[in-house]
């Protein structure tokens, strides 16, 4: 346990600029990787919003093409029994 005391107390920066100065830094520091992630994250929700519309799409033209192809079989097979009548 003192073995880590005393890393953490060697690794200890020692900065030379101005405290006010640092502050400013990395407040300015924080405030980019938050602005950051907020994008990314709104990205992903767009992306996740665009996947879920664009499978919602798939499934209405999959519906679609399926009843429309029941139809035309049906129809085929309405004009074949008509040929042969």
């Amino acid at each position: 346990m003192k073995e880590r005391a005393m890393q953490t107390m060697e690794r200890k920066t020692v900065y030379k600029s101005r405290t006010k100065v640092l502050l400013r830094f990395f407040e300015e520091s924080r405030n980019n990787w938050k602005r950051k992630c907020r994008k990314a994250k709104e990205n992903l929700k767009l992306a996740k919003n665009q996947v879920r519309a664009v499978e919602k799409s798939r499934a209405h033209w999959k519906a679609l093409n399926k009843q429309l192809r029941r139809e035309l079989q049906e129809t085929r097979r309405q004009l074949e029994a008509q040929k042969t009548a």
